[in-house]
């Protein structure tokens, strides 16, 4: 299964430029389009098929849009899990590598395997692992291709929220983890604690209302308490529940913006779909909210997950 189809509207036209007026032989704009379109239901059930088939290969896309967040957030996740050097450890829904490639830097003797559907995302991870002690394959969380009990921890970063039976995955996390063994995951707070984004959407709703069902405020297991009833529900034991929150540092106003006119996640599928006269009017609301004194600068930005830790 592939369950990615989630993730569908979070790479909308990833690497590309925001798109110009279409006409019929206009493909690459057709396809940045389309996931714009995906995003705002306004798409054909074609344009969805034809966007998830071509952006969860765009590994260098994601990393710019996700990555610089998911590299922050591994440290403090992997001494969340009590992971010791020479664990054996699972990462799942590895994407472009972060959490993993952090493990491996970090754990001199350990082990790490990250499993994703996206061979696109597989390939790009595999480009950036250097050590034989790290392994990244193509699989599904949903039903994981290892033994009962083959990991002293299993680790799902950022993901849980876009498997469709995240209840199948988490049992899956719990089989495959050794009696004893740490199982953990992290998920934005999307309502309030992942600033970037709240920032972003609170400014669209304030001139186009409309879009308030795409809000990514309304992704699932995003508030405090729902992972750990997953825990608890997988036949996890000892199962906790807090914040960790992490700082990102932009350079300037375009280093936060770019990641939206590449049309990366549903913030930016909507900035693609924009004319540019609403694209600079929304730009020029985001920057009186995040300057200070209207002076274009270095700037921070708090981001809050949820991270749930379990044993097996």
């Amino acid at each position: 299964m592939r369950w990615h189809v989630a993730l569908v509207v979070l790479l909308a036209a990833c690497n590309k430029a925001p798109p110009k007026q279409q006409n019929g032989s206009d493909k690459g704009s057709a396809e940045v389009r389309g996931s714009a379109d995906a995003q705002s239901g306004q798409g054909s059930g074609s344009d969805l098929k034809t966007t998830e088939a071509t952006m969860f290969s765009m590994g260098v896309g994601y990393e710019k849009f996700m990555g610089r967040w998911s590299a922050l957030m591994s440290k403090p996740h992997i001494e969340l899990a009590g992971v010791v050097d020479g664990d054996r450890v699972l990462d799942v829904g590895a994407g472009t590598g972060a959490l993993a490639l952090a493990i491996e830097q970090l754990m001199p003797k350990s082990e790490v395997v990250g499993i994703d559907p996206s061979k696109g995302f597989i390939d790009y991870a595999k480009s950036k692992a250097t050590s034989p002690r790290l392994k990244f394959e193509v699989g599904d969380a949903e039903k994981l291709p290892y033994k009962d009990k083959e990991f002293d921890r299993t680790m799902a970063q950022l993901v849980m929220n876009f498997i469709p039976d995240h209840e199948k995955a988490s049992g899956e996390m719990r089989r495959v983890t050794k009696t004893g063994g740490t199982v953990t995951a992290c998920v934005w707070d999307y309502d309030a604690g992942m600033v970037s984004l709240r920032t972003f959407w609170d400014e669209v709703l304030a001139v186009d209302p409309k879009m308030e069902p795409k809000d990514e405020r309304h992704m699932k297991l995003s508030r405090k308490g729902q992972l750990g009833e997953l825990w608890k529900k997988a036949g996890l034991t000892d199962v906790s529940e807090a914040p960790i929150t992490i700082e990102q540092k932009f350079a300037n106003f375009d280093d936060y913006w770019g990641a939206f006119l590449k049309g990366a996640g549903p913030g930016g599928a909507y900035v693609v779909s924009l004319s540019p006269e609403a694209r600079e009017a929304l730009a020029t609301r985001l920057r009186t909210r995040l300057l200070k004194n209207g002076q274009d600068g270095p700037f921070t930005l708090p981001a809050r997950a949820w991270c749930v830790r379990g044993k097996a």
